[in-house]
């Protein structure tokens, strides 16, 4: 092989140093090139214990590693040939049109992630123009939401209380600020047990032991956010502060049933979707109370440990509620690759939780728009290289190895008896 001195001629175009970036938030958005990046950047800038919030789930996580695994075994069928001048991501959902086939999930605890919290959110979803559901757990209220992006789809997602006075309220404050849709969720009748939350000692507001303090000691910039703004709290909640267990226990009752559904579907004007749902049974008892849409969803994996996957749920809930409901899955959406297999596999739409969590704890609202991004280009790249042109061209025929759905033919369990809709609680 000849050598050659280098040729500086030829070497000087290739080195194009540019000065440094003194905005180090945007630089590090910038260098993600995945979700799981902007997660590893998310745990480096945030305490362990909020951290541990969005990461973790219940008890041993099985099914927070199965939501991913049961993702990861699905194959992707690519399409030779199929000329897909350009993709349209677009979709119609709740009575309302997204320009993505997601939207921001509800979550709590929101500004222990970083300070802008659900303000960023929705400043970020309403830039893309998806929809931002706001938690009954979210650390800014329903009117802060509302004014901080008056022209966002704003969702919002309200739990089956024991005490209607305080759920009837929230009902008429979400809809004087603009909420179109409710999610009500159903699969928190007691809290499930997340041990890492426990040793931790999560709380609103947070706990200032010496560990926490020590903990967020060289993680500056949380630190500057948290001192230098307003504290934490359940905003919505008329300033309540405690941890999640202990409102849990004071506000919900393991004794709820679908009466109480109903009372709520006869409040609520708009468009009412059921969050929780992992069954046939369920699916249709939701239906059958009024339910306009359902999100399958076991909570992330964070209620009860060992549960169905969403994924794996979702064939038998769109088998017994047809083609015509809507149908939105939740749990363990990581990538635009995932949005796309639950698409295929018979979902309308999905919320992203996790997700959007890490790019809110590595940059804020910055970071937020960052994973909206990454998700949009992933979504955009798998459709064209299946030969789908837009949302309504995906479906089974596109992908392989999606969970086999359990077989037809076993009876449903009886259902408890229903109460008489107003009628007094035992």
């Amino acid at each position: 092989m000849k050598r050659r001195l280098p040729d500086w001629s030829e070497l000087a175009p290739l080195m194009k140093f540019g000065p440094p970036r003194l905005d180090r938030v945007a630089a590090r958005l910038e260098s993600a090139a995945d979700v799981w990046d902007l997660r590893r950047i998310a745990k480096r800038v945030t305490p362990a214990a909020p951290f541990d919030y969005v990461d973790g789930g219940a008890l041993a996580e099985h099914t927070l590693r199965n939501n991913r695994e049961a993702f990861a075994d699905v194959e992707l069928l690519p399409r030779i040939l199929h000329g897909v001048d350009s993709v349209d991501t677009s979709t119609d959902i709740a009575g309302g049109r997204a320009l993505l086939p997601f939207g921001i999930a509800p979550t709590g605890y929101t500004r222990l992630m970083h300070a802008e919290g659900e303000i960023g959110g929705v400043g970020a979803a309403t830039q893309a123009g998806i929809p931002f559901t706001l938690s009954t757990m979210g650390t800014r209220s329903l009117e802060e939401v509302a004014q901080a992006s008056p022209n966002s789809n704003r969702w919002f997602q309200l739990y089956l209380w024991k005490n209607r006075d305080r759920s009837l309220d929230l009902l008429r404050r979400a809809e004087a600020s603009g909420y179109e849709t409710l999610l009500v969720t159903v699969d928190t009748p007691i809290t499930g047990l997340r041990l890492r939350d426990a040793r931790n000692g999560l709380a609103i507001p947070p706990k200032l032991t010496l560990g926490t303090i020590l903990d967020a000691s060289y993680r500056p910039g949380w630190w500057f956010n948290f001192l230098t703004t307003d504290p934490p709290k359940y905003a919505s909640l008329s300033n309540t502060s405690t941890t999640l267990a202990e409102l849990t226990q004071s506000m919900f009752d393991p004794t709820l049933d679908f009466d109480d559904l109903r009372w709520i579907r006869e409040q609520w004007s708009g468009k009412l979707f059921v969050k929780g749902v992992l069954t046939a049974e369920d699916a249709r008892h939701s239906v059958s109370v009024g339910a306009d849409g359902l999100v399958v969803s076991n909570h992330g994996g964070r209620q009860l440990d060992r549960a169905p996957t969403s994924l794996a749920a979702l064939s038998e809930v769109r088998a017994a509620v047809g083609q015509d409901m809507e149908i939105i899955l939740d749990s363990g959406i990581m990538s635009g690759s995932d949005v796309v297999t639950a698409l295929c596999a018979g979902a309308d739409f999905v919320l992203v939780g996790r997700a959007y969590l890490y790019g809110l704890m590595a940059g804020g609202q910055r970071g937020v728009e960052r994973v909206i991004e990454l998700l949009s280009a992933e979504i955009r790249t798998a459709m064209g290289l299946m030969g789908a042109a837009t949302i309504a061209d995906l479906g089974p025929h596109l992908v392989r190895g999606l969970p086999v759905p359990p077989p037809s033919g076993i009876p449903s369990a009886p259902h408890p008896a229903v109460r008489p809709v107003n009628g007094p609680r035992p």
